[in-house]
C-alpha cells in the first residue's frame, strides 16, 4: 500500500501542475482513471537486474549484531529494531481504518437501495424524495429528485444527472471510494476523488450547455442551490456547494486546444523515475549471462605465409551451412541457460519480504545468542565487522550463503556456522507467489 500511495502521488502532482486548468474534461477523467489503475498495477511490477559489484547494497540489509568478548565469557548485544513494536501498531490501526472505510461505504450503498425500494416508480428511473437538504443526485442507474423544486427546477437537473448516468460516472465513484478505503490515510487520494468529482460536473454542464440552454439560466439554478448540501458519499451531486463557484468559472472558461494534450507526455519521465526507485527487483547472476564463442574460427583454415610483410591476409572463407547450424545452437543453448537461472534467481526487493519467526528482533537474537567469539581469534586479539549474506529461499530455508566482508578465518566461519543454523522463515512472495530473497546481516566481533 505505500508503493500505491507513492505512484499516487506522483501522478497527482503530473495532474495539479499541468492539467487540472486545462477544459479537456474527457481526458482529464481519463487521466486520473488511468493514474488509479496504474498505482494499483505497478507495485506487482518485476525488474531484472544484472548482479553489481558492490553487492553490499542489494537484498536486506538487518540491522548489526555485536559480539563483546571479555574476560569472563562472551558477551553478546544486537542493536535489533526497536520500532517493531510500533509498526505493528500502525498496521493494526491501519487495518482498523480500512475496516471503517469498507463499513461506510456498504452502508452508503444499502442506504440507496433501501431509498429506490420505498419510493421507486414502476417503470421510472425517478425517485422523488422529501427530508435531505439537497436538490438532486445520480447513483446505481437512478435519479434522485427534491419532491420540494419546482417542475422547472426539477427538469434542468433530471437533464443534468441524466448525464452523469449517460457517462456511467457512478463505476468511476466507487472504483476511487474502493481505492480510499484501502488508501484512507494518504491524503492524495482524497484530492483525485474531489477532482474526480469536479470532472463529472463539468462534463454533465458542458452537456446541458451544449444542448441549448443559456448560460445564464442554468447559472442561476446554480446559485439557487448554494445552501444545499450532499445526502449520500456516493452520488453525483447536483447541489455541492463546494464545487458551485468552480463549475461557474469553467463555463465561460475559453476551451484548451488539442495540442495541450501532449502535456501528459511528462508524466512518462515522473512515473519512470519512481518506476526505478521503488519497483521490486530480481538479480540475475552475472555467470548467467554468457558470451558466445564463435565456432567459425576453428573451422577457419590456416593462410600461408605471404612473402611480403604488407600484404594483408586473405579474408576467411565464407560459412558453411553445418557452421551456421552450430552458431544457432549454440545460440539457444545460451539462451536456455539464461532463462533457466533467470527464473531461479533470488529477487533483491519483493512485496512481502521474509519473516523470521518472531520478526527481526527474534531474528537478530538469536544471532547473537548462538555465535560464539572464536579462541583462536581472541588469543591473536582479532576482531572485526564480518558481512554475511544468505538468500531465503521459496520454501523458507537459508541457502547460498557468503561472505561479503572478511576479518579472519575463524570468525568468518563463526558467523557462517550460526546463519546455517537459523529455522525456517516464512518465505517472501512477489506477485502473491513465494520467491527466493537475498538477506544480508554483520556481525561485529570486538574485544574488551
Amino acid at each position: 500500500m505505500v508503493k500505491v500511495a507513492v505512484y499516487l502521488v506522483a501522478f497527482y502532482l503530473v495532474y495539479a501542475i499541468m492539467l487540472s486548468r486545462d477544459t479537456s474534461y474527457s481526458r482529464n477523467r481519463v487521466f486520473i482513471l488511468l493514474s488509479l489503475a496504474l498505482a494499483l498495477i505497478f507495485p506487482f511490477i518485476t525488474l531484472q537486474t544484472i548482479k553489481p559489484l558492490n553487492i553490499q547494497f542489494f537484498g536486506k540489509f538487518l540491522s548489526e549484531v555485536f559480539i563483546t568478548a571479555s574476560s569472563n565469557g562472551t558477551k553478546t548485544l544486537n542493536s535489533g529494531s526497536p520500532g517493531a513494536g510500533l509498526l505493528q501498531t500502525v498496521y493494526s490501526i491501519y487495518i482498523i481504518g480500512v475496516i471503517v472505510f469498507v463499513i461506510k461505504l456498504l452502508i452508503d450503498l444499502l442506504n440507496l437501495l433501501f431509498l429506490i425500494i420505498r419510493h421507486k416508480d414502476e417503470g421510472s428511473r425517478i425517485i422523488r424524495f422529501h427530508g435531505f437538504n439537497t436538490s438532486g443526485f445520480s447513483a446505481v442507474g437512478y435519479i434522485f429528485i427534491n419532491s420540494r423544486l419546482s417542475p422547472e427546477e426539477a427538469g434542468e437537473i433530471i437533464r443534468h444527472e441524466q448525464n452523469h448516468l449517460k457517462q456511467n460516472h457512478f463505476i468511476d465513484i466507487i472504483f476511487i471510494e474502493f481505492i480510499k478505503a484501502f488508501q484512507w490515510f494518504n491524503p492524495v487520494v482524497y484530492l483525485f476523488n474531489r477532482s474526480l468529482r469536479a470532472i463529472h460536473e463539468y462534463l454533465a454542464d458542458q452537456e446541458c450547455l451544449s444542448s441549448g440552454v443559456p448560460v445564464v439560466n442554468y447559472q442561476n439554478l446554480l446559485l439557487s442551490q448554494v445552501f444545499k448540501s450532499k445526502a449520500f458519499n456516493l452520488t453525483n451531486s447536483f447541489s455541492n456547494p463546494s464545487l458551485i463557484k468552480k463549475r461557474m468559472v469553467m463555463m465561460t472558461k475559453k476551451r484548451t486546444s488539442a495540442l495541450a494534450n501532449a502535456k501528459m507526455l511528462i508524466v512518462i519521465p515522473v512515473i519512470g523515475v519512481v518506476f526505478l526507485a521503488i519497483s521490486a527487483y530480481r538479480e540475475i547472476p552475472r555467470s548467467s549471462v554468457k558470451q558466445i564463442v564463435p565456432v567459425l574460427a576453428s573451422q577457419t583454415p590456416s593462410s600461408t605465409e605471404s612473402k611480403s610483410e604488407l600484404m594483408p591476409p586473405p579474408p576467411p572463407p565464407p560459412p558453411t551451412q553445418s557452421s551456421e547450424n552450430k552458431v544457432i545452437a549454440v545460440k539457444e543453448k545460451v539462451k536456455g541457460e539464461i532463462t533457466e537461472e533467470a527464473e531461479t534467481a533470488p529477487f533483491v526487493v519483493v512485496e512481502e519480504m521474509p519473516m523470521f519467526p518472531g520478526g527481526n528482533d527474534a531474528l537478530l537474537k538469536y544471532i547473537a545468542e548462538n555465535t560464539n567469539y572464536p579462541e583462536a581469534s581472541k588469543e591473536k586479539n582479532i576482531n572485526g565487522r564480518v558481512v554475511i549474506r544468505f538468500c531465503v529461499t521459496a520454501n523458507g530455508s537459508v541457502s547460498m550463503i557468503s561472505v561479503l566482508k572478511s576479518v579472519a578465518p575463524e570468525l568468518d566461519a563463526e558467523a557462517m556456522r550460526v546463519v546455517k543454523t537459523l529455522p525456517l522463515f516464512q518465505p517472501g512472495r512477489q506477485g502473491g507467489k513465494a520467491v527466493p530473497v537475498w538477506y544480508m546481516v554483520p556481525i561485529t566481533f570486538s574485544l574488551k
